[in-house]
C-alpha cells in the first residue's frame, strides 16, 4: 500500500501471517486482520504506549498515522550522513595532492644531532612520471640536479661534472642527509593507484574531526606494505601518517601541516617527515611557493638538461 506522497509500507497489509482478532464493529474480513498487523508493528518499533493509543483508533486513523511515521523515518534515514568508502577518501585525497604538473619552490630543514641546515630547491613536476629538481642552496649543494623518468632516476654533480643513475640498494640512501629516501621521491603520489583503503574510525587531529584509514598495499613491491592515515573530514587531505614495513614495523612518521586552499585546492604548506630509525628531530620540508597546471619545457626532462 502508498501513502499520498508516495511512500511504502513495511509489509503488505492483505497477507496477514497473525491470528485475526476479534473483529470491532467498525472493521471487517482483512481490515481485522491488517489492523492486527499494524497493531503488532507499531508495538515492536514504536513502543506499548504508542501501540495502546493506536488500539483505541479507527483503521483509517491508524493508517494514517503509520504513513506518516514511515515517512519521517524514511526521510531521517535519507538525511543522515553515510560514511565513505576507504577508496572514495583516497580518490579527494589524490585530486588535493595530484596535479597535471606544478613548480614548487622550497626550502628542506634537516633537523641532525649536531645542528640544522637547510637547502633550497626548485622542482617542475610533470604528472606522475616526470620530475626535474636543481639545488640552489647553500653553496656546497648549489648546482645539483636530480631528473625523475618513470621508474629512473639520475642525479648531476656539479662537483665532479658527472651524472649518475641511482638504482637498487641507492634508492634506500637518505636525500642530502634528510629523513627522506630517493625511493620516497620516486613513490607515485597517487595513493588510490597502489593501495586498498578501509575506515577504521574517526579520531581528532589539532581539533578536526579526521577519518582514520588503514591502507594495504596492492602489490608487493611497495616501499610501505601498510599505511595509516588520519584525513581531514572537512579538507579532505591527511594531517597525519604512518607508514610500516611489511614485518609492521614503523618506518616512518609524517605531519602535514599549515594547511592552505591553494588554486581551488587544500594543499600542505609544511611538512615534517621523521625516519623512526634515524636519530634527529626530522626533517621539514616547506613549500614558499606553488603553481599548478603551468606551461612547462619539455628539454628539462632529458639528461642533457642536466649539465644545462
Amino acid at each position: 500500500m502508498r501513502s499520498e506522497g508516495g511512500g511504502s509500507l513495511p509489509f503488505k497489509l492483505n497477507e496477514c501471517k497473525y491470528p485475526k482478532p476479534d473483529k470491532p464493529e467498525s472493521l471487517q474480513g482483512d481490515q481485522a486482520c491488517s489492523l492486527k498487523i499494524l497493531g503488532h508493528w507499531v508495538k515492536k518499533n514504536n513502543g506499548a504506549r504508542l501501540y495502546e493509543k493506536f488500539k483505541a483508533s479507527t483503521f483509517e486513523e491508524i493508517m494514517k498515522k503509520i504513513i506518516s511515521i514511515i515517512v519521517i523515518l524514511l526521510s531521517a534515514s535519507a538525511a543522515r550522513p553515510q560514511n565513505p568508502s576507504g577508496e572514495a577518501i583516497l580518490i579527494k585525497i589524490d585530486a588535493n595532492l595530484s596535479s597535471r604538473n606544478r613548480i614548487v619552490t622550497s626550502k628542506m630543514v634537516i633537523h641532525g644531532r649536531r645542528g640544522s641546515r637547510t637547502i633550497e630547491a626548485q622542482s617542475w613536476v610533470q604528472g606522475i612520471d616526470k620530475a626535474f629538481t636543481e639545488y640552489l642552496a647553500p653553496a656546497r649543494e648549489k648546482g645539483t640536479k636530480m631528473l625523475k623518468l618513470g621508474d629512473q632516476l639520475w642525479m648531476y654533480s656539479p662537483s665532479t661534472d658527472r651524472t649518475i643513475q641511482i638504482s637498487g640498494h641507492m634508492l634506500r640512501q637518505s636525500v642530502m642527509g634528510s629523513d627522506l629516501s630517493y625511493e620516497d621521491m620516486m613513490q607515485d603520489p597517487k595513493l588510490a593507484n597502489h593501495y586498498h583503503a578501509t575506515v577504521e574510525g574517526v579520531e581528532r587531529i589539532e581539533e578536526r574531526a579526521c577519518w582514520v584509514l588503514s591502507l594495504k598495499a596492492k602489490t608487493e613491491d611497495m616501499a610501505y606494505e601498510t599505511r595509516k592515515l588520519w584525513v581531514d573530514q572537512e579538507r579532505e587531505i591527511p594531517l597525519r601518517e604512518d607508514l610500516f614495513a611489511k614485518s609492521g614495523k614503523l618506518l616512518k612518521q609524517m605531519e602535514l601541516k599549515d594547511i592552505r586552499m591553494t588554486e581551488g585546492r587544500w594543499y600542505p604548506m609544511r611538512m615534517i617527515f621523521k625516519d623512526m630509525l634515524k636519530t634527529g628531530k626530522g626533517t621539514e620540508f616547506i613549500v614558499e611557493t606553488i603553481r599548478f597546471d603551468q606551461d612547462i619545457p619539455d628539454y628539462l626532462f632529458s639528461k642533457a638538461g642536466l649539465k644545462k
